[in-house]
């Protein structure tokens, strides 16, 4: 059989895409971001995909990073201003504030009970001076969980999965921008340095133009080991360990949070080396690919064949 003819460096050849949704997306997600990914003596044969310039060996045993991920340095950059289509003044454009409310109120309107929205408030790189094209808008629905319940965590963990569901089956964009949703409780405390109240039209933190740097080394280290953990446990999926793939993937979550946490915790805050490293990951729908291994595990333990 002729191969097809990639570039010049010297590759293995290509071969089918993985059999299962997880890894399927986790290869075309791959290809589309520009990283190169290998699979030399792996468990399905060899696949290569279009670089940048790293590699990482992937679906076997044995896994190695020569070089860690690449990014856009531009994505981390400090503008001189906040972004001007979205803020005018200082102050968020009125059509803007009227479109993120009635996104919450859909939102809530479409729960199975009641729940009264406290504020609402703007927060994220967009509410600040280092945003770029790869932000979002995080828009936070603040909620008093003990209206709810008096179990708060239970609570969260209900409106988690709400939220989560309503982000991966909407696609909903303001000026070129994703719109996130997230829900939270009353008086609970952000690390961001900018938190914008839409309901009130006024700033509760109002962000500082600091010109900072960004050790991109470090976060692009704390990345790499975890997008290496990320393939480990794909490899866990390949061979059939759908409980150990469950229980990894929580562990790795909850390092991840506990990682975000402690960097949003320093006098760095959102500029720290955890939280790039978390924004890294976001970037590359690492996040969405370790969720979906939990999703697709899960339905494949609880599978019984003919």
């Amino acid at each position: 059989m002729s191969q097809k003819k990639v570039d010049q460096r010297k590759q293995p050849p290509p071969s089918q895409i993985m059999g299962n949704d997880a890894q399927r997306g986790l290869k075309n997600q791959r290809k589309k971001n520009g990283k190169m990914y290998t699979q030399a003596k792996g468990i399905k044969g060899q696949i290569a995909s279009d670089p940048y310039k790293g590699k990482v060996s992937f679906g076997t045993d044995k896994y190695r990073f020569e070089e860690v991920l690449e990014v856009d340095p531009e994505g981390f950059q400090i503008n001189d201003q906040l972004e001007p289509r979205i803020w005018k003044d200082e102050k968020l454009r009125p059509f803007i504030g009227k479109k993120l409310t009635e996104i919450a109120n859909d939102f809530i309107d479409g729960l199975p009970f009641n729940a009264t929205i406290q504020d609402l408030r703007f927060t994220g790189s967009l509410a600040n001076y280092n945003w770029s094209k790869y932000s979002d808008i995080d828009l936070h629905i603040v909620i008093d969980f003990e209206e709810l319940d008096d179990n708060k965590e239970l609570v969260k963990e209900m409106f988690d999965a709400k939220r989560l569901r309503w982000n991966e089956h909407h696609d909903i964009t303001i000026k070129g921008y994703e719109v996130e949703l997230y829900v939270e409780d009353v008086g609970e405390e952000h690390s961001s340095s900018g938190v914008y109240s839409v309901m009130d039209d006024e700033w509760i933190n109002h962000p500082e133009q600091i010109d900072r740097s960004v050790d991109l080394d470090t976060a692009k280290k704390k990345a790499s080991d975890i997008e290496q953990q990320i393939a480990s446990i794909d490899a866990m999926f390949d061979r059939g360990q759908f409980e150990k793939v469950i229980r990894h993937v929580d562990r790795l979550k909850k390092k991840i949070r506990t990682m975000r946490q402690a960097g949003l915790d320093t006098e760095d805050m959102e500029f720290s080396p955890e939280n790039i490293a978390f924004k890294l990951l976001r970037r590359n729908d690492l996040l969405d690919t370790l969720t979906k291994l939990k999703y697709k595990a899960y339905d494949q333990s609880m599978t019984l064949d003919d």
